[in-house]
């Protein structure tokens, strides 16, 4: 992104719609800090939406959620700062989300819901100067061929459910394949290769506009950002490298007031409030007396998370690992690390447990036991372990649905669903998260 000192202005209408189109990049003065924290509350905009979609939500749903979602995460206390907010964020995330094809496949789909959305809530007076910014070569269906097709029009009208059009009613004339959705619902009248759209549905002519321009300035971005990444390396690097990979929910760095377990009920909730990941962990280090270094980090940062303290931790740790490598060996090569987790040595930095993202994001190797099982287990080892947490044949086949879309933290929200009995509608976003709902969800346990 340019930083020079001038402000993003709307282009010159009539009519100014609030929804801006992005066609190049703001010349905006941006702090490092506003440039970081614009870019997550977009992404958690643009995560609430990809969680909507999962879960199947209908259109009018979409368009709730995503107005709400709007108006809580891309508020700014200056009214007049909140469209420059929109366009930062947008193009910090177009870096964030250019430097894969994966990453831009998200990006695109994301984006092209929210601008989608967005569209709707504009007046159509404000719809009709977008496309006018579109420059889409599109006019508008004289009132001689309006009346000549008018009993068509209102036939697809009533098979849609909608009104019949009105005399005054805008119709515009495009080729029928620039407007595949519409064509594929049957929501058009079709003649000689031309579909007649309806004012309500230019939605569709712009977006398809909106998804083909982003789709290649993504592209364009990945190039310009391969090229010059010597060159921020040091300040915009890291923040877009790791922005993708950022958890934007509750802070799970301290164990919540009075929340604490000991040894002798560790075995009780790790069965009934442990989520998968920890779960197999848990077993694991049961069954083998030993966990590799991935293992004992996911592991044991959870477990201070939930509140494990650390001479609990250390009994815990030093009990299971001295049957494999013997009392004194683990004092001498791993201790340090358990207290270095819990910021008693080295810099003493109080470390934070592991959010979903993080879990998802690592790859184990062999003989390693981290990471999340609906990414890494085989389809059969991911069935076991269901089973074995007592999901029923229906729910195993949804979350194997989930899993087969890579939508790792929706199979996880479906298997607290399904075992706890209780809808979880915020998703699950943290592996702490899923053992405070789990206890609240089982107070006797």
């Amino acid at each position: 992104m340019e930083i020079v000192g001038s402000r993003w202005k709307a282009p010159s209408n009539d009519v100014v719609s609030n929804l801006p189109l992005y066609r190049s990049a703001p010349l905006l003065e941006v702090r490092l800090e506003d440039f970081e924290l614009f870019a997550m509350d977009r992404l958690r905009v643009l995560r609430g939406i990809s969680d909507g979609l999962s879960r199947g939500k209908k259109p009018e749903e979409m368009q709730k959620l995503v107005n709400d979602l709007w108006k809580t995460n891309m508020r700014h206390t200056l009214s007049s700062e909140v469209i420059n907010k929109d366009i930062i964020s947008h193009f910090v995330l177009r870096l964030v989300y250019c430097r894969t094809e994966e990453l831009r496949k998200w990006f695109l789909s994301m984006e092209t819901t929210l601008f989608r959305n967005r569209f709707k809530l504009e007046s159509s007076d404000a719809q009709r100067a977008l496309m006018a910014e579109f420059d889409l070569p599109y006019k508008a269906v004289s009132t001689s061929e309006y009346e000549s097709i008018k009993d068509k029009l209102g036939q697809v009208a009533r098979s849609i459910g909608q009104s019949l059009p009105t005399a005054d009613a805008i119709f515009y004339k495009v080729p029928f394949e620039e407007v595949p959705e519409l064509v594929a619902g049957r929501r058009v009248f079709i003649c000689k290769g031309y579909a007649y759209v309806a004012m309500n549905q230019v939605v569709s002519l712009v977006v398809t506009q909106f998804r083909s321009l982003l789709s290649k300035a993504l592209i364009l971005t990945n190039r310009k950002w391969t090229s010059t990444i010597r060159e921020e390396k040091d300040r915009l690097a890291p923040i877009v490298e790791t922005l993708c990979m950022s958890y934007l929910g509750p802070d799970y760095s301290q164990p919540k007031e009075f929340a604490e377990i000991s040894i002798k009920d560790i075995d009780h909730v790790a069965k009934s409030s442990f989520p998968l990941c920890m779960r197999n962990l848990f077993e694991k280090l049961r069954e083998d007396h030993h966990l590799k270094h991935g293992g004992r980090m996911q592991l044991g940062l959870f477990l201070k998370g939930v509140g494990l303290k650390l001479d609990d931790a250390l009994a815990f740790w030093r009990a299971e690992f001295s049957q494999k490598v013997g009392a004194e060996r683990f004092d001498k090569e791993y201790a340090y690390n358990i207290r270095h987790n819990y910021g008693k040595e080295g810099k003493r930095i109080d470390y934070t447990p592991y959010s979903c993202q993080k879990v998802i994001s690592l790859t184990p190797g062999v003989g390693d036991h981290h990471g999340c099982p609906y990414r890494h287990f085989s389809e059969e080892n991911l069935r076991a372990a269901l089973g074995k947490m007592g999901l029923a044949s229906r729910a195993v086949e949804d979350v194997m649905d989930k899993v087969r879309n890579r939508h790792y933290q929706l199979a996880c929200t479906l298997t607290f669903e399904a075992v706890h009995g209780a809808s979880c509608d915020t998703g699950i976003n943290h592996p702490i998260q899923y053992f405070n709902d789990s206890q609240k969800n089982n107070p006797s346990k």
